[in-house]
């Protein structure tokens, strides 16, 4: 194991005029709902997704502790499709009264550099402002890819805060 410091910038977007809308640059994008919401889908994008960024909190969950997450009043998992094909996801929650946060958003590995992160994630504030949040929040961290924090601040996200820990990784 390698300790490293990870640097968490907490994000918040307080009004729909806020957002700075940016679509995929091809016709063949799509987002579907997994309605409800499945836990082997969750836990399988939670881990394909993540696994290159250190996403190490959930990733020995098991089907009922997925269940219990996605069955929560407000939960919301969503598929991004490129011609048909599995390309990218997000799961939304409103886990305070008018508040949606997005708890994960990522790109499918071989997806990233198409112009979608930013689609993607319009797509996911689109839908939180959707279900009636007052505001939208958000958090990434060093270890998430190294133009999360960026496409947060284009698509109107402003920091609220930052703080730093200590993570144990695995090497290599």
């Amino acid at each position: 194991m390698a300790r490293v410091e990870v640097t968490i910038t907490y994000l918040e977007m307080e009004h729909p005029a806020m957002l700075r809308v940016a679509r995929a640059p091809r016709p063949d994008v799509s987002l579907e709902r997994v309605n409800p919401p499945a836990p082997d889908v969750a836990a399988r994008y939670y881990n394909d997704v993540g696994r290159a960024y250190h996403w190490l909190d959930r990733a020995e969950w098991t089907a009922a502790q997925w269940n219990d997450e996605l069955t929560r009043a407000g939960t919301e998992l969503w598929i991004l499709r490129v011609d048909g094909a599995e390309a990218g996801f997000f799961l939304l929650t409103l886990p305070a009264p008018r508040t949606g946060e997005i708890l994960y958003l990522g790109l499918l590995p071989g997806r990233v550099g198409e112009g979608l992160g930013a689609h993607l994630l319009t797509s996911a504030i689109e839908r939180a402002w959707a279900t009636g949040a007052d505001r939208v929040l958000v958090n990434t961290c060093s270890l998430d890819h190294p133009r999360a924090l960026a496409n947060y601040l284009a698509r109107g996200f402003e920091i609220v805060r930052t703080r730093a820990e200590w993570r144990e990784l695995p090497e290599g």
